[in-house]
Formats: structure tokens, sequence, C-alpha cells
């Protein structure tokens, strides 16, 4: 695809003089389930052996303008309550930054359970920077990711203390770094922590290593698919690609002798769908989705912008097949089983004057 006519970037880009924030990493809250942290989804919903669906979207927060969010929650409902059987979504994934910019527990129902509370399926997620840091003026002191782990992360599903509507009960995620096992696919959770670009210690790269190991013993009558809140490669101006993230995930593959089938994030505030071709000639997607709500959408850099670019090794063979920047949107992921192999469609909806459909695309195994 060309983006000759409005002379962005069609592949990532680094921005120039950022700052090494990794101090701002925080510690993790104690598991809530046994190693290696796997939760099988039929136990929470049903799940089609052969064709199922679910949602994907990510920074959904915010209440400065939450007319974005709400409309996304909105849609989403209404393809599972108005879709046609078989095509309903089984449950939504979360990309993170389910509430900003703390994680506060007071922020909850106003960015969570009152926008959701008419989804009618389950709500699994990995935590977002902004889920992760903590407010030092809140009254109330608390630890990161506290209140992220009451709602999705508890020892059992119950009413969240601080949610006033005790519609939607906890989640039984865990840790927060996690895979949910599904027939078709095994989902890897990352967790990349608090600062801008991400940052993943010893404990959960040598679990992500093993958890590699063990999936590809699954292939190909299950994907991999990888979920990280901090997107490794983006063309936008107000992040870049995340060289940390990018050489976590190099390092991980070789490693492990593993790749995944395709990779999700947020982070980001538009989507950006690219590919990565290795030397042996496999692809390897990466899917931006953080355009769930939050108001301040992320545009793309132009072509020659002197405070970003792409002359780094870790951009090479990175190419930028579609993109949405000026529009908040959501994803829909259908695996089908075909053979011996699987496939994985994606299509993703952005909020214009209907909802549209801004892309499409499949990838099988």
């Amino acid at each position: 695809m060309s983006f000759k006519p409005d002379k962005k970037y069609a592949q990532p880009i680094i921005k120039l003089y950022q700052p090494d924030d990794s101090y701002k990493a925080l510690p993790l809250p104690e598991p809530t389930g046994a190693y290696p942290y796997h939760l099988d989804a039929e136990t929470i919903t049903e799940v089609n052996p052969d064709r199922f669906s679910f949602h994907m979207v990510g920074d959904t927060g915010g209440v400065r303008n939450p007319a974005g969010q709400q409309r996304i929650a909105r849609e989403m409902g209404k393809q599972i309550t108005e879709g046609a059987p078989g095509e309903k979504p089984a449950f939504l994934y979360h990309l993170g930054d389910v509430v900003y910019h703390y994680g506060e527990a007071e922020q909850y129902d106003d960015q969570f359970f009152k926008p959701y509370s008419a989804y009618p399926a389950p709500i699994f997620a990995i935590a977002g920077n902004h889920d992760s840091d903590v407010n030092p003026a809140n009254p109330n002191p608390y630890n990161s990711l506290a209140p992220f782990a009451a709602v999705f992360c508890d020892s059992e599903s119950r009413g969240v203390a601080f949610s006033t509507s005790r519609l939607r009960k906890s989640m039984t995620q865990p840790n927060v770094y996690w895979t949910l096992q599904t027939p078709l696919a095994n989902i890897i959770g990352l967790h990349s922590n608090v600062p801008k670009y991400g940052y993943i210690g010893a404990d959960q790269r040598k679990w992500f290593v093993e958890e590699l190991k063990w999936a590809a013993k699954e292939r190909p009558g299950k994907m991999i698919i990888v979920t990280i809140h901090h997107a490794p490669y983006t063309a936008d101006f107000n992040h870049g690609a995340s060289v940390p993230m990018i050489t976590f995930l190099e390092e991980a593959f070789a490693e492990s002798g593993v790749r995944p089938d395709i990779i999700f994030s947020g982070h980001v505030h538009n989507y950006q769908r690219f590919e990565k071709t290795y030397p042996d000639g496999k692809v390897l997607p990466f899917i931006v989705n953080g355009a769930g709500g939050f108001d301040e959408l992320h545009s793309l850099v132009m072509e020659g912008d002197p405070y970003y670019t792409i002359e780094n090794p870790l951009l090479d063979n990175v190419k930028l097949q579609n993109y949405r920047d000026d529009k908040h949107g959501f994803l829909k992921i259908t695996l089908t089983r075909k053979g011996n192999g699987m496939a994985l469609t994606g299509e993703y909806y952005v909020m214009e004057d209907g909802v549209n459909v801004g892309d499409r695309f499949e990838y099988g195994v």
C-alpha cells in the first residue's frame, strides 16, 4: 500500500532525544494463581473449538471526553447482542490503559464499569503503563496494579469493592503476565510496566521464553498470539518505536527458537498494521490497536521530520500495511480451524459517520 499522497512514513520510526525513564518501573503484585499462570477460556465462557471470534481494544480510559470510549463499548456490545449465530464475539481482550492516569481504584467506575456495563461478555486484560502507575497525591496510598489486580486478577470471581454497580464481577487471571488458553490459540499476555518505552524484568523474561517453547508444541493446531501494551513498532509522533521492546522480543525469539504468529499492542492511540519479514522469509504481523477511546489520538509522522529517524537496523524489513490515525476504533478477531492449520482474520472497525471497516487482514499457520 502506498502512502505517498500524504507523505507519512510507511515504516516505523524512532523518536530522537528520548530520555531513559526505565527507573520508573514498579514492582509487580504477587500472582493469584499457580505458575505458569494459565487460564482456560472455556472455564469462563463458551468457545467453539473450530471457529470463534473475540474483540480487541486498547487505551479506552479517560474522563475528559468519554464519548469515544462509550461509543466503542456500545458498538462492540451490539456485535454480540445483534450478531448472527456463530458470529458473536465470545469475549473482549483489553490491551491495556483501562483507566487514566494513575490506575486508581476511584477511576474504575467512570472509566470501566459504567461504559462496559452493557457489554454482555467476559473481559480479559493486560495492564498498560497508566494502569500500573501510582498517584503520589492520592490520600489513600496503594501499590502499583493493586486496583487492576482486584478487577482482573482476583483469586475468585466476585463483586469488586470499589465498583458501585457490582454488575461485573472480578476476573480470575492468575497473574499480571499470563496465558489465555483457547481451543484455537494460546494468547500470551506480557506486562510492560510504567516506563514510556516499556520494561520487562528477568523473571518475566524467563517465563516468556518458556511459554513460547510450550506453545510451539501445540502448533499447528493452535496459533501463538502475543500481546504487549507498549507497541514495539510504530510511526506515530508521540512515542515512536520502542527499542527496549523490540530488543526484548527478538532476544526471546532467538533464545526459544520460536516466533509467535502475530503480536498485538496498544499504548499508541491509533491503528497501525506492520509486517516484519525475517531472513527465512517468514512474515510476522505487528498490530497497534490503541484508539479505544482516549480522546487524544496520535497521528503518524511526516517524512523528513528532523525529530525522528528510520536509520536503525532494528527497523529493517518492517513495513506499514495500513493505518488509521484520525478516528477511534476496535478489532474483531476470528480464529478458524483449516485442516491441520489455523487462520486468523481481523476486521478493524472505525467510528466514522457510521461504523465502517477500515482494514481487513488474514494470516495463517
